[in-house]
């Protein structure tokens, strides 16, 4: 693949800053496709015209066991709308975001308007400049201390959005939250349906995969891909999951993040994905990775325990351990940008 061919390597100097704004619109949308989602799914398609982007879901990629509601699909494409409003600051573009424009029309989820602005600033320059060093890190974290301004500076980024952040590094939250996530994984695996669905997308990047996950992610070499499917998919690994998670969150997590909204609708949804895009692209430009921990969420009957655990009146939407790791993981795969645009 040349370098200008891969998005989470693309050079910003391929912007066209001399082209029309419609192609300028073309070339961010690059950037929102490196937005996080569930099994890598990229469950997004976009639509441009000459100064606006459209968002739709992509309702075929979708993740009816694990995520019944599209509540998860719908923070992802959240998440490309930050990423993309980023981007678009970055090349002294305002953006314009209306959500759910269209109510007859459930899957177009946003329509972004553009047109000249300001410079950014320097912060708004270093959300910027992590978006391709973002990654889903699930090893475990060096146990240090965060820096103490990392946290105000987190709540500072997502101010605005309509998702609050929270924050755990000791005491009884984090050891309730961490038998949370175990019992999640244990519920999880043990629906068989569960396991097809998550076997499904763990795809091979070397045999030419553009989405899932790789068989890295699961301790398997990624061109064994396969059999990690027919392991996942065979056996209920949910107590030997659950104990390396509750590990994981209490001997190599120094912190945990969780992001509340007031209301559980699709716009939370969407206002929670443009929380996290920025809440991940900060930590990354501090040195430091997140990974999910969503089980306590994703399992309905564990969801009011979390939010109890948390202490928060808002509902739980996203959980993240943060910290910083040994190494970065490669990047996950992404589609291409001719797969994701609509032109008819």
């Amino acid at each position: 693949m040349k370098l200008h061919e891969d998005l989470w390597q693309r050079p910003e100097t391929d912007f066209p800053s001399s082209g029309t704004l419609e192609e300028q619109i073309r070339f961010l949308v690059g950037y929102a496709t490196l937005a996080p989602s569930g099994h890598n799914t990229q469950p997004w398609m976009f639509g441009t015209g000459p100064d606006w982007l459209d968002v739709l879901a992509d309702r075929t990629r979708a993740l009816p066991v694990v995520d019944p509601h599209d509540r998860e699909l719908t923070i992802s494409c959240g998440a490309a709308i930050g990423l993309l409003e980023v981007a678009a600051r970055r090349f002294a573009l305002r953006t314009d975001v209306a959500l759910v424009p269209d109510g007859a029309f459930q899957d177009h989820l946003a329509q972004i308007t553009v047109s000249k602005g300001q410079q950014p600033d320097e912060i708004e320059i270093a959300l910027f400049d992590a978006i391709q060093s973002r990654r889903t890190d699930r090893m475990a974290y060096f146990m240090e201390a965060l820096p103490d301004d990392l946290m105000p500076a987190c709540r500072s980024v997502v101010e605005g959005t309509g998702a609050n952040v929270q924050f755990f590094d000791e005491g009884q939250a984090m050891e309730e939250i961490a038998d949370m996530v175990a019992r999640g994984d244990q519920l999880q695996f043990d629906d068989p349906r569960f396991r097809r669905e998550l076997a499904a997308w763990v795809h091979s990047f070397r045999f030419g995969s553009r989405d899932g996950m790789s068989g890295s992610g699961f301790g398997m070499p990624d061109v064994l891909a396969p059999a990690a499917r027919f392991v996942i998919r065979t056996f209920d690994l949910g107590n030997n999951v659950a104990a390396a998670d509750r590990s994981k969150i209490l001997a190599g997590s120094p912190a945990l993040a969780l992001l509340s909204t007031a209301s559980d609708g699709v716009e939370d949804w969407l206002n929670t994905g443009r929380a996290l895009a920025k809440l991940l692209l900060l930590l990354t430009s501090r040195g430091l990775t997140a990974s999910y921990l969503n089980q306590p969420i994703e399992v309905d009957r564990l969801r009011p325990a979390l939010q109890d655990a948390a202490g928060v009146t808002e509902l739980p939407q996203i959980l993240l351990r943060i910290g910083r790791s040994e190494r970065s993981p490669a990047p996950s795969a992404r589609r291409a940008l001719s797969e994701v645009i609509v032109t008819d």
